[in-house]
């Protein structure tokens, strides 16, 4: 006998939860209004741009070739063929090029700005998919609010919705993607197979990692048909669709494809696992080649980072699966809600493991995984729905108080959270969870982004009122002293000198590859940021400058 369909979507339904949902997602769009214009230039920022520009480019010339060649700075703008960036999709970049051009945005200040908050209102869009999926997994809508606002309470992710166009702007094509393949389990029709495609596809294009949603696809409409006789032969058909068409998507919205699509997207994807540099990176106090990295890292730098709390209710949601799952194994799996466990917990350590297995090469910090970091808060609100209603139906007074401590020190956690994200402002980037600033400074990376380095120029131009200020930096870093310039004034900018160190009147360092102190010779300190013990940027004024 077949087993029956899964439950329909809890959704909601009242006008009151309507309103609720509404006001949380409208105050995080205005938010992003007010906060946008905080931040400074990533370090990849400029880079991704232009690789969006270089394929705009490559796209006019095929549709438009005389009417690209007439515009200003055709000839500025690098071939397809020169671009370092080919094995990075555009799905994201090319629309934004465009809307630089559709509003005017002409001057580096109006374009950087631009960018941050468009990131930022995607980054809201991928919150509501997370709420969606936590809506129903949890069984309410305000479980589904609960785990969308444990995501924009994560002080580093927060931060980097406004500048890291790549592993935010994944995690929630990511999400969307995992959203729109349980739509399509639950209901595999022709319209849900075409959804979960175009999700897939754009996942893809965005990052080649997305290529793990078709393993996640595949994998559990093999365990759904298996259990769910009555659909098997509808998913087989969809799945059909499904893998033309997301190929279909993945080739269209990747213009280096498009002339040689299967040789270039193994290129791509191979790329990353032959990752060549060896720049170096701090952990535990020490100076490592990104080659050569311990397989603890990328859990280490989770742990860290990620509030406190969360980590306590991911363990506990992972060890109510768990012995969910031990105690009938097989009435577990045969139901809807046993294989969105099963789903999760491939989405969390799937990843992880392919990492340490594979010993493949990833960098400040966990943001290459950033897009597992939905499912490990979906665990953790099912922790924290395990270890209410446990309290709530213990008869045990004891552990009842417990329970009731628990909560108390739950919601300090969380409320110290959203303090330090307010006073950290809008270097949320800096967050460690449970490490004293002046610890976390000497054993792990500072301000890898770069971001500082904006405040110190701005501090610098206050300062001098020369009509031009020479500043320096150290050669490696010089990107970072470039970025900062971009969101300054005209007028600021044009006083501005990038200078070597044996010019300038300034030095300035946000430590990136160089974490130890500078001697005296290289000037006197007269400016620093420090972020909860952390210094972050330091100015010098150059002898005899």
């Amino acid at each position: 006998m077949p087993l029956p369909a899964p439950p329909r979507p809890t959704a909601p339904a009242s006008p009151r939860a309507r309103w609720v949902v509404g006001l949380f997602f409208g105050l995080l769009g205005l938010l992003g209004v007010a906060l946008h214009r905080d931040y400074g230039v990533g370090w990849d920022e400029q880079l991704d741009r232009l690789n969006g520009i270089i394929n705009a480019k490559y796209v006019a010339l095929k549709l438009a070739p005389e009417l690209a060649r007439r515009q200003p700075t055709f000839a500025e703008i690098p071939d397809m063929s020169e671009n370092q960036d080919v094995d990075h999709g555009v799905f994201f970049q090319l629309p934004l090029v465009v809307l630089e051009k559709v509003v005017g945005a002409e001057d580096s200040r109006d374009v950087y700005f631009l960018r941050h908050l468009t990131i930022w209102l995607t980054c809201v869009a991928g919150t509501y998919a997370l709420y969606r999926l936590a809506a129903r997994y949890l069984g309410s809508w305000r479980w589904g609010l609960v785990v969308a606002a444990a995501l924009v309470l994560s002080p580093r992710l927060f931060a980097e919705s406004f500048y890291n166009y790549k592993d935010l702007v994944f995690l929630g094509f990511f999400t969307f993607g995992v959203g729109t393949l349980t739509r399509w389990l639950r209901q595999p029709t022709w319209p849900n197979a075409a959804l979960h495609a175009l999700a897939v596809g754009a996942a893809i294009d965005v990052r080649t990692m997305g290529v793990l949603l078709i393993g996640l696809t595949v994998g559990f409409a093999g365990l759904e048909g298996w259990f769910r006789v009555e659909v098997r032969r509808r998913l087989g058909l969809t799945l059909a669709l499904f893998f033309g068409l997301t190929w279909a998507v993945v080739v269209a919205g990747w213009p280096y494809l498009w002339e040689n699509p299967i040789d270039h997207f193994l290129s791509a994807f191979l790329s990353f696992s032959r990752y060549r540099a060896h720049m170096l990176t701090v952990y535990f106090g020490q100076e490592i080649s990104v080659q050569r990295l311990p397989w603890h890292y990328a859990l280490v730098w989770l742990l860290i980072t990620t509030p406190l709390p969360y980590s306590v209710l991911f363990a506990i949601g992972v060890g109510a699966v768990i012995r969910q799952a031990l105690r009938r194994p097989w009435a577990w799996l045969a139901s809807a809600t046993g294989r969105t466990d099963l789903l999760l917990l491939a989405w969390f350590f799937g990843p992880l493991a392919a990492i340490v297995l594979l010993h493949s090469v990833i960098y400040d910090g966990w943001r290459h995984l950033y897009f597992i970091y939905p499912a490990f808060l979906l665990l953790a609100g099912r922790g924290l729905l395990a270890a209410g209603r446990y309290v709530r139906n213990t008869s045990r007074p004891a552990v009842r108080r417990l329970g009731y401590v628990g909560a108390g020190l739950l919601l300090v956690g969380v409320g110290h959270t959203a303090l330090r994200m307010i006073l950290d402002h809008p270097y949320q980037n800096m967050y460690y969870s449970f490490l004293p600033g002046s610890v976390a400074g000497r054993l792990f990376e500072r301000d890898y982004w770069g971001l500082s380095g904006r405040e110190g120029v701005e501090w610098i131009l206050r300062q001098d009122s020369g009509a031009t200020v020479p500043v320096a930096t150290e050669a490696v870093t010089s990107l970072m002293l470039h970025n900062a310039q971009l969101l300054l004034p005209p007028a600021e900018r044009a006083r501005l000198r990038m200078v070597p160190v044996a010019q300038a009147r300034y030095f300035l360092t946000t430590y990136r590859w160089h974490p130890e102190a500078y001697p005296d010779s290289i000037g006197r300190l007269v400016y620093c940021r420090r972020v909860n013990g952390i210094t972050i940027l330091s100015v010098y004024r150059r002898p005899g400058r």
